[in-house]
């Protein structure tokens, strides 16, 4: 038998089963066994998801035993030969089984001090998140990072690992190719070749807007959208670039819009905003090669500016298309005192026709956006793929604390006007009241002493409020209660305090229908349906202001993090969006469709 079928795994006897199952998780058939009391699966991501909820609702001695059954990375198996076939091929692919002697004795070392640190060994999913194997500068970077994770935090990422783990072999059992989220990886790995001066020569992505390498990005897209079938393609005149791939012939001649951005923050990831261009445009590829057509046409629009690097305009490609372009930032000098009205000259821009891209909402079926989550939450959850209920509204204060300055030694404590504590008791504040909601989040990211001595109370601190929910009357809520419990700190503490507003900006819950066609696409996955708020701000926001729009969150790998070279998800999670935002497609088309 070359590959194993649902529809054997499903009709087998539980020992058959068991058998064919075997080796996907090192030493531990009791997963299996739970997994397949869950049978008929109704694809492979169903099957995962059972086996993974069966490590998840194990005890804790279970899930330590089923660590402790993976061996060491080059260790005393490896030398010895005994590791499983399926280790010894990851490892091999790797190339620790061919070590110099110093990496050899680095990663002993790593060993352990890991093994005294957390009481079990490292593991990680060698094959990486491509499924081709990672380097061993990356694993060795990766073991050393590690080392400095809290012991509960640790045994979970192990556990996420050993997934990994299991997802490569499994898919290795049945034949999986994820050809669409390959494809996809690799255009990610091909657009982060392009990255501004100062950065590149360090090996760090930064794309700002209208930059060498911001151009070189939108010439690749738009080659890539004409390689895939796109009817249109062009650069806009802020940068965008849109790709239109036209409805059947005959039909009503709607459109549905869908995107991100490709710039990117200063040493960012390599998924942030492209994801959301990349998915799309994989879809689109596959109609094309089918040669379908759907009752609406696709727009795919890859924004040239989201996140407000070179110039103070954060949504500028988005806000272009609903009419929200402010020509005073055409006077905006970057940090080398270049206007953006000279950079868009330079660029070959045609600022004339700004006011031209302005889209008429009765011609849009709506705006959905794929993007990864930039958070811990399906990471911790062991889920894929979520679905967006609302993008939060958010308010942003630029604050100060003002006190006396005095002596550290001679003042007594109750006598102070210590302007930091004042900030540091609202801080707890500010992290308490947010949690009464649930999904309310409140941070003092900037915090500053200016000239502040080691000997000296503060007298002063500046810093920052940034305040969310996914509703604007529940933010406006946390708002006032925080500015309340400001007033009332200073005022106990015989401080003053300044407070300034320098952003508000609307909540955007997703539109329930188009929420509602997401979800649909997940559960025909075979995966849960998880539902969550959007805690960053997306383009689907600007869109969000004329017509109806709604998000998928992709998971993102070493605790989602975002805006950072660390900013990972897997070829398969990106299989599993490309696969959703098609069964999307097809649900629209069926709506669509003359009766």
């Amino acid at each position: 038998m070359t590959s194993l079928t649902l529809a054997q795994l499903n009709e087998a006897p539980l020992a058959q089963a068991l058998a064919w199952l075997d080796g996907t998780y090192e030493h531990s058939p009791w997963i299996a066994e739970r997994a397949l009391a869950q049978r008929p699966f109704r694809s492979l991501a169903h099957l995962r998801q059972a086996l993974v909820q069966a490590v998840r609702t194990a005890t804790t001695d279970e899930q330590l035993g089923l660590i402790r059954a993976h061996p060491e990375l080059a260790g005393k198996a490896m030398v010895s030969k005994t590791l499983t076939a399926e280790s010894t091929g990851e490892q091999q692919r790797a190339g620790l089984t061919e070590c110099t002697p110093e990496e050899f004795e680095r990663i002993q070392q790593l060993n352990r001090d890991y093994n005294a640190r957390f009481g079990f060994p490292f593991i990680l999913a060698v094959r990486g998140p491509r499924g081709t194997g990672l380097s061993k500068q990356a694993i060795i970077a990766t073991f050393a990072r590690r080392l400095d994770h809290h012991p509960e935090f640790e045994l979970a990422e192990a556990l996420r690992n050993i997934h990994r783990i299991a997802e490569i072999r499994l898919a290795d059992k049945f034949g999986e190719q994820p050809e669409q989220g390959n494809h996809v990886w690799d255009w990610h790995e091909k657009l982060a070749e392009h990255s501004d001066p100062g950065f590149a020569e360090k090996g760090q992505l930064t794309v700002t807007y209208l930059t060498d390498a911001h151009r070189a990005c939108a010439q690749r897209i738009s080659h890539w959208m004409r390689d895939c079938g796109f009817d249109e393609v062009a650069i806009d005149a802020v940068g965008n670039v849109v790709g239109r791939y036209h409805p059947a012939p005959g039909s009503q001649g709607r459109y549905l819009m869908t995107g991100s951005h490709y710039d990117t923050v200063r040493n960012g990831g390599k998924y942030d905003g492209r994801l959301g261009i990349f998915v799309p445009m994989a879809c689109v590829r596959d109609l094309h090669q089918a040669g379908k057509r759907l009752p609406f046409g696709i727009e795919v629009v890859a924004f040239s500016e989201e996140e407000g690097q070179r110039y103070k305009a954060t949504f500028l490609g988005s806000g272009a298309l609903i009419g929200d372009f402010n020509p005073a930032w055409l006077d905006q000098k970057d940090a080398d005192g270049i206007p953006m009205r000279a950079a868009m000259q330079q660029a070959g821009l045609c600022i004339d026709d700004i006011p031209k891209l302005r889209r008429d909402p009765a011609q849009y079926l709506g705006f959905v956006e794929v993007h990864i989550e930039q958070g811990p939450v399906l990471n911790e959850l062991d889920l894929p793929l979520g679905v967006v209920t609302s993008i939060n509204g958010s308010v942003r204060l630029l604050c100060e604390m003002i006190g006396t300055a005095s002596h550290a030694g001679t003042t007594p404590m109750d006598r102070r006007r210590d302007a930091a504590a004042g900030v540091a008791e609202l801080a707890l504040y500010v992290e308490e009241r947010a949690r009464q909601d649930g999904d309310s989040v409140g941070t003092i990211g900037l915090l500053n002493v200016p000239g502040g001595s080691i000997n000296v109370v503060p007298g002063r601190c500046q810093f920052s409020l940034d305040l969310r929910a996914p509703i604007d009357a529940q933010r406006d809520a946390l708002v006032r209660d925080v500015l309340d419990a400001l007033d009332r700190i200073a005022n106990r503490r015989g401080l003053r305090y300044t407070a300034e507003e320098t952003m508000r900006a609307a909540a955007a819950p997703s539109h329930a229908g188009l929420q509602h066609h997401w979800e649909r696409a997940v559960d025909a996955l075979g995966l849960p349906v998880f539902r969550l708020p959007s805690g960053a701000g997306h383009d689907a926001m600007k869109l969000h202001e004329i017509m109806p729009q709604a998000m998928l969150f992709v998971r993102g790998q070493n605790s989602g993090i975002s805006h950072n070279p660390l900013e990972s998800t897997t070829n398969h999670d990106m299989q599993l969006a490309v696969d959703a935002f098609t069964q999307v497609l097809l649900q629209l088309a069926d709506e669509e469709s003359p009766t």
